[in-house]
């Protein structure tokens, strides 16, 4: 039991027992008997205290000042954590003549200092039957809120495919043993969604409630040939084929196979995915919602895909040539064409072409170079050679646009304005169907009004849900480019200019075997 003080008031005058500590327990706090003594407006002399408690080994008598008093009752001081989750009661005894307090009394000084919830009556039962002064007693708990969870959705399908070129010993890149389209069966299980589960809120111990974390709600998006279950957690594949997921979305559809794109096929627009075991001629356009998959080669055509896009040969753009895809372009080389995927971008050599990648464009193989042309990737750009002794115009870009700030912010006020404008129009759309409802008839030209505020309202939800899809895709873009790198394996010659979000700079020498990063605002050189 930790030692503790008592009043003892008499006709001598004011006094104070001093009991020292039993069974391991803690010695009396000088402090804490002068902070009670000060509160309690009492008289002392510290000195005569001081040597009391430090030569305390039996219950003393310390006579404090010749004052008559009235008894002081028992109380307790109390403490509350910072965040308002725990209380804790320190007791002091009543005077040799003072009353005790009950249970009751208690509980009503906890609610008069503002302790309205979590109150442990169990441990003020203990207290009232055992007393243990000088005591910390946790006298309330509040209540963490119990966090829900967020929807997710498991893929039952390999969603982001990493297979890339197997570097050969000879340093050549194999472009030919590649599969990056997933097969599936009728019936098979391709998504499960896991909707989300809301959390319960909590309460502190002045009863202030304390709400969970708001849940994030998802849906399942999904193209022809495919089936929803009854309860909207499940698609399933309702043919033999070929998934891809591109956008959020999952795509089941036959290959549409061909020799060659040319005059004995015409333009190619697929719902699915495209093998090509030949070549793809001069003017000629391919379109598909999934994968691309071409043997030969690609002259001054365009070809556009859902997904990746694979050409073993490479593409020859002759200044007209352009390729697009969703996900990523894995090519044996680029020359005179225009070059877009928003995830990786996988070659042997750039050759005066403007090449984009949402991710990282990573250029190997024996040549391995970059030479001519605007090249330009979110998180790194990496290759052997940049540039050319002939000082060819060379630029590399890395980290997200500036602009890309500027959308976002545009984003943010679009939402909050189309959000405003909803809750304005809900409450009057509710209020007519509920007479309508009740039976009671509305003019014609008012129905007219209702119909024309449903449908903007329809379009509004629609806008707020794809602004802030964009939102987020922009958050991950920005969060990635923190680290923005270009990489140069090999030499970098003068002339090219590196570009790293709103930092850049032009190599006056040439350099060998460095990595250009962004630090305080600059461009700057280290080895790799």
């Amino acid at each position: 039991m930790n030692g503790y003080f008592q009043l003892h008031i008499d006709q001598v005058g004011t006094s104070v027992l001093l009991f020292p500590p039993t069974d391991g327990g803690a010695s009396i706090d000088a402090g804490e008997l002068l902070q009670y003594l000060t509160i309690k407006q009492i008289a002392y002399d510290a000195r005569t205290l001081g040597a009391a408690l430090q030569n305390l080994i039996q219950p003393t008598k310390v006579l404090l000042n010749m004052e008559q008093r009235y008894p002081e009752r028992e109380g307790f001081f109390l403490r509350v954590s910072p965040d308002k989750m725990q209380a804790v009661a320190r007791f002091y005894p009543p005077s040799n003549t003072g009353a005790v307090m009950d249970a009751q009394e208690i509980i009503g000084d906890l609610r008069y200092q503002g302790i309205n919830a979590g109150i442990d009556e169990n441990a003020i039962t203990l207290f009232c039957a055992k007393r243990e002064y000088c005591t910390d007693i946790v006298i309330a708990r509040g209540k963490e809120p119990v966090q829900g969870k967020d929807a997710r959705i498991e893929y039952y399908f390999n969603t982001n495919p990493s297979l890339r070129p197997t570097l050969l010993e000879d340093g050549s890149v194999d472009f030919f043993n590649l599969n990056t389209l997933n097969r599936c069966r009728k019936g098979d299980l391709l998504a499960k969604l896991f909707p989300a589960e809301q959390g319960t809120p909590g309460y502190d111990v002045s009863a202030d409630v304390i709400k969970p974390r708001d849940v994030k709600k998802l849906m399942l998006h999904f193209g022809r040939n495919i089936e929803l279950s009854e309860d909207r957690t499940e698609i399933r594949s309702m043919v033999d084929g070929h998934v891809t997921f591109a956008t959020d979305t999952v795509f089941v559809s036959d290959v549409y196979e061909v020799e060659n794109v040319d005059n004995s096929t015409g333009n190619i627009d697929f719902e699915g995915s495209v093998k090509i075991n030949g070549n793809v001629k001069t003017n000629f356009v391919v379109k598909a919602s999934g994968n691309i998959e071409i043997k030969g080669v690609v002259e001054g055509a365009t070809v556009e895909a859902g997904g990746d896009i694979i050409i073993a040969r490479g593409m020859n753009g002759m200044s007209k040539g352009v390729l697009k895809a969703g996900g990523n372009i894995i090519c044996k080389f680029l020359e005179n064409c225009s070059v877009e995927a928003k995830g990786y971008v996988e070659t042997e050599a750039v050759l005066h072409s403007n090449v984009s990648a949402g991710t990282e464009i990573n250029v190997n193989g024996k040549r391995a170079f970059i030479t001519g042309g605007v090249v330009r990737a979110t998180n790194q750009v990496s290759m052997k050679t940049l540039g050319s002794p002939m000082a060819a115009e060379t630029r590399i870009e890395v980290g997200a646009d500036p602009t890309i700030k500027t959308e976002y912010l545009d984003l943010q006020k679009s939402i909050v304005e189309d959000t405003k404008t909803l809750n304005q129009i809900t409450p009057v759309l509710t209020a007519v169907n509920q007479k309508i409802q009740a039976g009671i008839k509305i003019p014609a030209e008012q129905l007219k009004q209702l119909l024309a505020m449903t449908e903007k309202a329809n379009v509004l939800r629609e806008a707020v849900r794809v602004n802030q899809i964009k939102m987020d895709e922009i958050e991950q873009m920005l969060e990635s480019s923190i680290h923005a790198s270009v990489v140069v394996r090999g030499e970098v010659f003068a002339g090219a200019r590196i570009v790293i979000g709103d930092a850049s700079m032009t190599v006056k020498n040439s350099l060998q075997h460095c990595r250009f990063i962004k630090e305080k605002g600059e461009v700057v050189i280290s080895a790799i």
